[in-house]
Protein backbone atom coordinates (compact mmCIF):
# COMPACT_ATOMS: atom_id res chain seq x y z
CA UNK A 1 0.00 0.00 0.00
CA UNK A 2 1.25 3.22 -0.78
CA UNK A 3 0.72 5.15 2.67
CA UNK A 4 2.85 1.78 4.23
CA UNK A 5 5.95 3.10 5.51
CA UNK A 6 8.90 -0.04 4.76
CA UNK A 7 10.83 -0.12 7.73
CA UNK A 8 14.50 -2.34 8.26
CA UNK A 9 16.93 -3.33 10.61
CA UNK A 10 20.06 -0.99 11.46
CA UNK A 11 23.50 -2.73 12.63
CA UNK A 12 23.93 0.00 14.99
CA UNK A 13 22.42 3.84 16.21
CA UNK A 14 25.28 6.48 16.98
CA UNK A 15 25.25 10.06 17.26
CA UNK A 16 22.83 12.58 18.70
CA UNK A 17 19.78 14.81 19.00
CA UNK A 18 17.80 17.11 20.30
CA UNK A 19 14.44 15.93 21.15
CA UNK A 20 11.70 18.27 20.54
CA UNK A 21 9.67 20.01 22.85
CA UNK A 22 7.40 18.58 25.44
CA UNK A 23 3.84 18.05 24.71
CA UNK A 24 2.59 18.51 28.14
CA UNK A 25 4.18 21.41 28.81
CA UNK A 26 3.70 23.13 25.05
CA UNK A 27 -0.38 22.60 25.27
CA UNK A 28 0.01 24.34 29.24
CA UNK A 29 2.11 27.31 27.84
CA UNK A 30 -0.33 27.87 25.35
CA UNK A 31 -3.20 27.82 27.68
CA UNK A 32 -1.60 29.74 30.76
CA UNK A 33 -0.79 32.50 28.50
CA UNK A 34 -3.78 32.77 27.29
CA UNK A 35 -5.34 33.32 30.63
CA UNK A 36 -2.59 35.78 32.04
CA UNK A 37 -2.23 39.16 31.38
CA UNK A 38 1.01 40.41 28.89
CA UNK A 39 3.11 38.65 26.09
CA UNK A 40 4.30 35.14 27.21
CA UNK A 41 6.91 33.95 24.63
CA UNK A 42 7.29 29.93 24.22
CA UNK A 43 10.68 28.53 22.96
CA UNK A 44 11.11 24.60 21.48
CA UNK A 45 7.32 24.60 21.43
CA UNK A 46 6.22 21.12 20.26
CA UNK A 47 4.60 22.08 16.34
CA UNK A 48 2.87 18.71 16.71
CA UNK A 49 -0.78 18.13 15.75
CA UNK A 50 -2.14 18.39 19.16
CA UNK A 51 -0.38 20.95 20.44
CA UNK A 52 -1.35 22.95 17.24
CA UNK A 53 -5.08 22.43 18.41
CA UNK A 54 -4.95 23.76 21.03
CA UNK A 55 -3.90 27.00 19.97
CA UNK A 56 -6.35 26.65 17.07
CA UNK A 57 -9.45 26.36 20.15
CA UNK A 58 -7.57 29.51 21.64
CA UNK A 59 -7.49 31.64 18.88
CA UNK A 60 -11.17 30.67 18.47
CA UNK A 61 -11.90 32.19 22.00
CA UNK A 62 -10.17 35.79 20.79
CA UNK A 63 -6.37 35.18 21.62
CA UNK A 64 -3.47 36.27 19.72
CA UNK A 65 -1.39 33.88 19.12
CA UNK A 66 1.69 34.38 16.86
CA UNK A 67 3.68 30.66 15.66
CA UNK A 68 6.57 30.47 13.96
CA UNK A 69 7.68 26.71 13.99
CA UNK A 70 9.26 25.98 17.74
CA UNK A 71 8.57 29.65 18.85
CA UNK A 72 5.21 30.97 19.79
CA UNK A 73 3.73 34.27 21.37
CA UNK A 74 0.97 34.49 22.92
CA UNK A 75 -0.92 37.98 23.56
CA UNK A 76 -2.94 37.13 26.78
CA UNK A 77 -5.37 39.73 28.36
CA UNK A 78 -6.14 38.25 31.42
CA UNK A 79 -9.16 35.41 31.90
CA UNK A 80 -11.70 37.35 31.78
CA UNK A 81 -10.99 38.15 28.11
CA UNK A 82 -11.97 35.01 26.80
CA UNK A 83 -15.01 35.57 24.31
CA UNK A 84 -17.44 32.66 23.09
CA UNK A 85 -16.07 31.20 20.13
CA UNK A 86 -18.33 31.05 17.26
CA UNK A 87 -17.75 27.96 15.95
CA UNK A 88 -17.13 24.57 17.71
CA UNK A 89 -13.84 23.70 19.52
CA UNK A 90 -12.36 21.13 17.25
CA UNK A 91 -9.41 19.41 19.29
CA UNK A 92 -8.41 16.72 17.09
CA UNK A 93 -7.08 13.86 18.76
CA UNK A 94 -6.15 15.78 21.63
CA UNK A 95 -7.52 14.21 25.04
CA UNK A 96 -4.99 17.14 26.38
CA UNK A 97 -6.69 19.98 24.95
CA UNK A 98 -9.90 18.70 25.91
CA UNK A 99 -9.87 17.77 29.38
CA UNK A 100 -8.20 21.16 30.30
CA UNK A 101 -9.95 23.25 28.17
CA UNK A 102 -13.23 22.02 29.87
CA UNK A 103 -11.90 23.25 33.26
CA UNK A 104 -11.07 26.26 32.29
CA UNK A 105 -14.29 26.74 29.89
CA UNK A 106 -16.01 25.72 33.61
CA UNK A 107 -16.07 29.00 34.40
CA UNK A 108 -16.24 30.77 31.81
CA UNK A 109 -19.73 32.93 31.56
CA UNK A 110 -20.48 31.66 28.07
CA UNK A 111 -21.22 28.67 25.81
CA UNK A 112 -18.89 26.22 23.91
CA UNK A 113 -19.36 22.99 21.87
CA UNK A 114 -15.93 21.02 21.90
CA UNK A 115 -14.97 18.27 19.21
CA UNK A 116 -12.62 15.93 18.34
CA UNK A 117 -11.88 12.64 15.71
CA UNK A 118 -12.96 9.47 15.74
CA UNK A 119 -10.19 8.32 18.86
CA UNK A 120 -11.39 11.57 21.16
CA UNK A 121 -15.08 10.41 20.97
CA UNK A 122 -14.36 7.17 22.78
CA UNK A 123 -12.12 8.54 25.39
CA UNK A 124 -14.37 8.77 28.96
CA UNK A 125 -14.54 12.22 30.00
CA UNK A 126 -17.05 12.19 32.78
CA UNK A 127 -13.59 11.80 35.34
CA UNK A 128 -13.49 15.36 34.26
CA UNK A 129 -17.15 16.43 33.60
CA UNK A 130 -18.54 15.29 37.01
CA UNK A 131 -16.38 16.92 39.55
CA UNK A 132 -16.63 20.26 37.00
CA UNK A 133 -20.79 20.25 36.98
CA UNK A 134 -20.79 19.77 41.34
CA UNK A 135 -18.48 23.13 41.30
CA UNK A 136 -21.29 24.75 38.97
CA UNK A 137 -20.50 24.34 35.58
CA UNK A 138 -23.39 23.17 33.14
CA UNK A 139 -22.25 20.57 30.69
CA UNK A 140 -24.25 18.21 28.34
CA UNK A 141 -22.65 15.58 25.83
CA UNK A 142 -23.67 11.92 24.80
CA UNK A 143 -23.94 9.61 27.38
CA UNK A 144 -24.52 12.64 29.77
CA UNK A 145 -21.28 14.58 28.80
CA UNK A 146 -19.42 11.32 29.00
CA UNK A 147 -17.93 11.47 25.31
CA UNK A 148 -17.40 14.18 22.69
CA UNK A 149 -19.40 16.14 21.54
CA UNK A 150 -19.85 17.81 24.56
CA UNK A 151 -21.10 21.11 25.55
CA UNK A 152 -20.62 23.13 28.45
CA UNK A 153 -21.86 26.80 29.61
CA UNK A 154 -19.59 28.37 32.49
CA UNK A 155 -20.41 29.68 35.30
CA UNK A 156 -19.99 31.18 39.03
CA UNK A 157 -18.19 28.01 40.94
CA UNK A 158 -17.34 27.22 44.10
CA UNK A 159 -14.39 25.16 45.93
CA UNK A 160 -14.52 21.43 45.40
CA UNK A 161 -12.34 19.16 47.89
CA UNK A 162 -12.05 15.87 45.39
CA UNK A 163 -10.71 12.60 46.01
CA UNK A 164 -9.79 11.33 42.22
CA UNK A 165 -10.65 7.90 41.82
CA UNK A 166 -7.73 7.98 39.39
CA UNK A 167 -4.15 9.17 39.34
CA UNK A 168 -4.34 11.54 36.46
CA UNK A 169 -2.51 14.93 35.54
CA UNK A 170 -5.34 15.73 33.35
CA UNK A 171 -8.18 15.49 35.93
CA UNK A 172 -6.33 17.19 38.40
CA UNK A 173 -5.26 19.91 36.53
CA UNK A 174 -8.71 20.67 34.59
CA UNK A 175 -10.29 20.84 38.43
CA UNK A 176 -7.55 22.90 39.80
CA UNK A 177 -7.57 25.49 36.45
CA UNK A 178 -11.70 26.02 37.24
CA UNK A 179 -11.02 25.82 41.15
CA UNK A 180 -8.62 28.71 39.97
CA UNK A 181 -12.20 30.79 38.95
CA UNK A 182 -13.63 29.98 42.15
CA UNK A 183 -13.01 33.05 43.92
CA UNK A 184 -11.38 33.58 47.06
CA UNK A 185 -11.97 29.34 47.66
CA UNK A 186 -9.79 26.61 48.02
CA UNK A 187 -9.67 23.68 45.40
CA UNK A 188 -8.41 20.22 46.56
CA UNK A 189 -7.62 17.35 44.40
CA UNK A 190 -5.89 14.24 46.21
CA UNK A 191 -4.95 11.44 43.81
CA UNK A 192 -4.55 8.03 44.98
CA UNK A 193 -0.56 8.70 43.59
CA UNK A 194 0.85 11.31 42.63
CA UNK A 195 0.59 12.06 38.63
CA UNK A 196 2.74 14.49 36.55
CA UNK A 197 2.90 17.85 37.88
CA UNK A 198 3.21 20.15 34.99
CA UNK A 199 0.35 21.92 35.64
CA UNK A 200 1.51 22.93 39.49
CA UNK A 201 4.74 23.91 38.70
CA UNK A 202 3.82 26.07 35.28
CA UNK A 203 1.21 28.14 37.41
CA UNK A 204 3.66 28.81 39.47
CA UNK A 205 5.84 30.37 36.70
CA UNK A 206 3.16 32.39 36.00
CA UNK A 207 2.67 33.55 39.27
CA UNK A 208 0.04 31.48 40.91
CA UNK A 209 -0.12 30.25 44.26
CA UNK A 210 -0.07 26.63 43.97
CA UNK A 211 0.23 24.19 47.51
CA UNK A 212 1.41 20.61 46.87
CA UNK A 213 2.00 17.25 49.20
CA UNK A 214 2.54 13.83 48.32
CA UNK A 215 -0.70 13.08 46.99
CA UNK A 216 -2.66 16.28 46.38
CA UNK A 217 -2.70 19.55 44.95
CA UNK A 218 -4.48 22.74 46.45
CA UNK A 219 -5.41 26.30 44.79
CA UNK A 220 -7.05 29.48 46.26
CA UNK A 221 -9.46 30.67 43.73
CA UNK A 222 -8.94 34.26 42.19
CA UNK A 223 -5.33 34.44 41.54
CA UNK A 224 -4.57 35.86 38.29
CA UNK A 225 -1.57 35.11 36.21
CA UNK A 226 1.12 37.05 34.53
CA UNK A 227 3.06 36.50 31.41
CA UNK A 228 6.28 34.58 31.80
CA UNK A 229 9.07 33.50 29.34
CA UNK A 230 8.95 29.30 29.02
CA UNK A 231 11.53 27.66 27.52
CA UNK A 232 9.90 24.03 26.65
CA UNK A 233 12.65 20.74 27.66
CA UNK A 234 12.79 18.08 25.25
CA UNK A 235 9.94 15.61 26.22
CA UNK A 236 10.74 12.35 27.98
CA UNK A 237 7.98 10.15 26.36
CA UNK A 238 9.61 11.26 23.03
CA UNK A 239 13.13 10.41 24.06
CA UNK A 240 11.71 6.92 25.29
CA UNK A 241 11.36 5.37 21.99
CA UNK A 242 15.22 6.40 21.66
CA UNK A 243 16.28 5.18 25.04
CA UNK A 244 14.79 1.95 24.12
CA UNK A 245 16.14 2.13 21.13
CA UNK A 246 19.76 2.62 22.23
CA UNK A 247 19.45 0.27 24.78
CA UNK A 248 18.42 -2.87 22.40
CA UNK A 249 20.17 -2.10 19.11
CA UNK A 250 23.52 -3.67 19.13
CA UNK A 251 26.26 -1.62 19.82
CA UNK A 252 24.94 1.49 19.90
CA UNK A 253 25.38 5.04 21.90
CA UNK A 254 23.49 8.07 21.55
CA UNK A 255 22.54 11.39 22.90
CA UNK A 256 19.30 13.00 23.76
CA UNK A 257 19.77 16.86 24.99
CA UNK A 258 17.75 18.91 27.02
CA UNK A 259 15.63 16.21 28.04
CA UNK A 260 12.86 17.01 30.90
CA UNK A 261 13.36 14.88 33.50
CA UNK A 262 10.51 16.14 35.94
CA UNK A 263 10.27 13.47 38.89
CA UNK A 264 6.40 12.55 37.89
CA UNK A 265 8.02 11.74 34.29
CA UNK A 266 11.05 9.71 34.70
CA UNK A 267 9.15 6.07 35.08
CA UNK A 268 11.14 4.97 32.74
CA UNK A 269 14.83 5.80 33.53
CA UNK A 270 13.80 4.18 37.05
CA UNK A 271 12.86 1.12 34.70
CA UNK A 272 15.93 1.11 32.37
CA UNK A 273 18.06 1.51 35.33
CA UNK A 274 16.18 -1.65 36.88
CA UNK A 275 16.62 -3.80 33.62
CA UNK A 276 20.20 -3.11 33.74
CA UNK A 277 20.31 -0.32 30.56
CA UNK A 278 23.84 1.70 30.50
CA UNK A 279 22.19 4.88 30.98
CA UNK A 280 24.06 8.08 31.85
CA UNK A 281 22.09 11.67 33.18
CA UNK A 282 23.95 14.80 32.96
CA UNK A 283 21.76 17.71 34.94
CA UNK A 284 22.22 20.88 33.01
CA UNK A 285 19.61 22.66 35.34
CA UNK A 286 16.09 23.81 34.84
CA UNK A 287 13.50 26.16 32.78
CA UNK A 288 10.47 27.11 33.98
CA UNK A 289 10.51 24.88 37.22
CA UNK A 290 10.51 22.04 35.35
CA UNK A 291 14.86 20.10 35.42
CA UNK A 292 16.72 19.12 32.06
CA UNK A 293 19.47 16.40 31.32
CA UNK A 294 21.34 15.59 28.71
CA UNK A 295 20.59 11.13 28.54
CA UNK A 296 23.18 9.39 26.94
CA UNK A 297 22.34 5.40 26.32
CA UNK A 298 24.30 2.51 25.20
CA UNK A 299 23.06 -0.90 24.77
CA UNK A 300 23.94 -3.60 27.09
CA UNK A 301 22.20 -7.28 28.47
CA UNK A 302 18.91 -6.50 29.80
CA UNK A 303 17.10 -8.30 32.61
CA UNK A 304 13.26 -8.56 32.95
CA UNK A 305 11.22 -7.05 36.17
CA UNK A 306 8.01 -6.16 37.66
CA UNK A 307 6.71 -2.54 36.53
CA UNK A 308 3.68 -2.04 39.47
CA UNK A 309 2.19 0.22 41.69
CA UNK A 310 2.54 4.14 42.13
CA UNK A 311 5.52 3.90 39.27
CA UNK A 312 2.45 3.22 36.59
CA UNK A 313 1.25 7.01 36.18
CA UNK A 314 5.11 8.02 35.99
CA UNK A 315 5.37 6.16 32.79
CA UNK A 316 1.90 5.14 31.78
CA UNK A 317 2.82 6.92 27.56
CA UNK A 318 6.11 4.52 28.33
CA UNK A 319 4.65 1.17 28.62
CA UNK A 320 4.20 0.61 25.09
CA UNK A 321 7.76 0.99 23.95
CA UNK A 322 8.61 -0.58 27.61
CA UNK A 323 7.14 -3.68 26.00
CA UNK A 324 9.30 -3.84 23.24
CA UNK A 325 11.85 -3.33 25.52
CA UNK A 326 11.29 -6.51 28.13
CA UNK A 327 11.11 -8.66 24.86
CA UNK A 328 15.07 -7.97 24.54
CA UNK A 329 15.69 -8.45 28.49
CA UNK A 330 16.73 -12.23 30.22
CA UNK A 331 13.68 -13.45 31.70
CA UNK A 332 9.82 -12.58 32.43
CA UNK A 333 8.67 -8.72 32.49
CA UNK A 334 4.93 -8.08 33.97
CA UNK A 335 3.29 -5.12 33.63
CA UNK A 336 0.24 -4.56 35.80
CA UNK A 337 -2.30 -1.85 37.58
CA UNK A 338 -1.74 0.00 34.22
CA UNK A 339 -5.93 -0.36 33.11
CA UNK A 340 -5.48 3.60 32.11
CA UNK A 341 -3.81 2.21 28.74
CA UNK A 342 -7.40 0.63 27.57
CA UNK A 343 -9.03 4.19 27.81
CA UNK A 344 -6.41 5.82 25.61
CA UNK A 345 -5.58 6.84 22.02
CA UNK A 346 -6.38 3.33 21.79
CA UNK A 347 -6.42 0.11 23.96
CA UNK A 348 -2.79 -0.16 24.18
CA UNK A 349 -3.26 -3.23 26.14
CA UNK A 350 -4.52 -4.91 23.06
CA UNK A 351 -3.07 -2.92 20.52
CA UNK A 352 0.24 -3.01 22.18
CA UNK A 353 0.03 -7.32 22.23
CA UNK A 354 -0.96 -7.44 18.76
CA UNK A 355 1.36 -5.72 17.21
CA UNK A 356 4.42 -7.25 18.82
CA UNK A 357 2.98 -10.34 18.51
CA UNK A 358 2.95 -10.35 14.63
CA UNK A 359 7.09 -9.40 14.80
CA UNK A 360 7.14 -12.63 16.94
CA UNK A 361 7.08 -11.62 19.98
CA UNK A 362 6.02 -13.98 22.95
CA UNK A 363 3.48 -11.49 24.82
CA UNK A 364 0.29 -11.85 26.21
CA UNK A 365 -2.76 -9.59 27.84
CA UNK A 366 -3.86 -9.53 31.10
CA UNK A 367 -6.40 -7.43 32.63
CA UNK A 368 -4.22 -4.68 33.87
CA UNK A 369 -1.23 -4.99 31.49
CA UNK A 370 1.08 -7.78 30.18
CA UNK A 371 3.29 -10.15 30.44
CA UNK A 372 6.40 -10.26 28.29
CA UNK A 373 8.71 -13.20 28.18
CA UNK A 374 12.24 -12.28 26.77
CA UNK A 375 15.35 -12.59 24.98
CA UNK A 376 13.13 -13.20 22.20
CA UNK A 377 14.35 -12.74 18.77
CA UNK A 378 11.98 -10.38 16.16
CA UNK A 379 11.95 -12.24 13.05
CA UNK A 380 9.05 -12.13 11.15
CA UNK A 381 8.51 -9.48 7.99
CA UNK A 382 5.22 -8.38 8.61
CA UNK A 383 3.15 -5.73 7.76
CA UNK A 384 1.90 -3.91 11.17
CA UNK A 385 -0.43 -0.84 12.24
CA UNK A 386 -0.28 1.94 14.50
CA UNK A 387 -4.13 2.13 14.83
CA UNK A 388 -3.95 5.58 14.78
CA UNK A 389 -2.18 6.18 17.87
CA UNK A 390 1.51 7.77 17.51
CA UNK A 391 3.07 6.31 20.01
CA UNK A 392 2.21 2.42 19.03
CA UNK A 393 3.60 4.16 15.47
CA UNK A 394 6.73 5.01 17.00
CA UNK A 395 7.28 1.98 19.14
CA UNK A 396 6.63 -0.50 15.83
CA UNK A 397 8.83 1.46 14.22
CA UNK A 398 11.81 1.09 16.64
CA UNK A 399 10.90 -2.54 16.77
CA UNK A 400 11.46 -2.75 13.54
CA UNK A 401 15.41 -1.86 14.03
CA UNK A 402 16.00 -5.58 15.74
CA UNK A 403 13.63 -7.71 13.30
CA UNK A 404 14.99 -9.44 10.77
CA UNK A 405 13.31 -8.69 7.89
CA UNK A 406 11.36 -5.80 6.44
CA UNK A 407 8.71 -4.49 8.47
CA UNK A 408 5.48 -2.42 6.80
CA UNK A 409 4.12 0.33 9.14
CA UNK A 410 0.48 1.24 7.99
CA UNK A 411 -0.90 4.60 9.84
CA UNK A 412 2.63 6.04 10.50
CA UNK A 413 0.79 9.66 9.75
CA UNK A 414 -0.05 9.51 13.66
CA UNK A 415 3.38 10.17 14.65
CA UNK A 416 2.59 13.78 13.41
CA UNK A 417 0.65 13.88 16.59
CA UNK A 418 3.45 14.56 19.18
CA UNK A 419 7.20 14.02 17.20
CA UNK A 420 6.62 15.29 13.75
CA UNK A 421 11.06 14.61 13.33
CA UNK A 422 11.06 11.22 14.63
CA UNK A 423 12.04 9.26 11.24
CA UNK A 424 14.48 12.18 10.13
CA UNK A 425 16.03 11.61 13.93
CA UNK A 426 15.72 7.92 13.30
CA UNK A 427 17.57 7.69 9.98
CA UNK A 428 20.18 10.76 11.53
CA UNK A 429 21.30 8.43 13.96
CA UNK A 430 21.17 5.01 12.15
CA UNK A 431 23.94 3.09 10.38
CA UNK A 432 23.31 4.62 6.47
CA UNK A 433 24.73 1.08 5.11
CA UNK A 434 21.16 -0.70 6.93
CA UNK A 435 19.16 1.67 5.10
CA UNK A 436 17.04 2.03 8.08
CA UNK A 437 13.35 3.55 8.83
CA UNK A 438 13.85 4.46 4.94
CA UNK A 439 10.90 4.34 2.91
CA UNK A 440 11.85 1.17 0.44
Amino acid sequence: MSNEKKLRRAETLSGEIAIPGDKSISHRAVMFGALANGETVIENFLAGADCLSTIACFRQMGVEIEQNGAKVKVSGKGIDSLREPEELLDVGNSGTTTRLMLGILAGRPFHACIIGDESIAKRPMTRVTDPLREMGASIDGRQNGNYTPISIRGGTLKGLDYVSPVASAQVKSAILLAGLQAKNEKTRVTEPHKSRDHTERMLRAFGVEVKENDRSAEIIGGQSLKAASIQVPGDISSAAFFLVAGAIVPDSTITLKNVGINPTRTGIIEVLKKMGADLTIKEKGSHAHEPVADLTISASELKGTVISGELIPRLIDEIPVIALLATQAEGETIIKDASELKVKETNRIDTVVQELKKLGADIEPTDDGMIIRGKQALRTSASVSSHGDHRIGMMLAVAALITEGEVSLSGHEAINVSYPQFFEHLNQLADKKSGSARLA
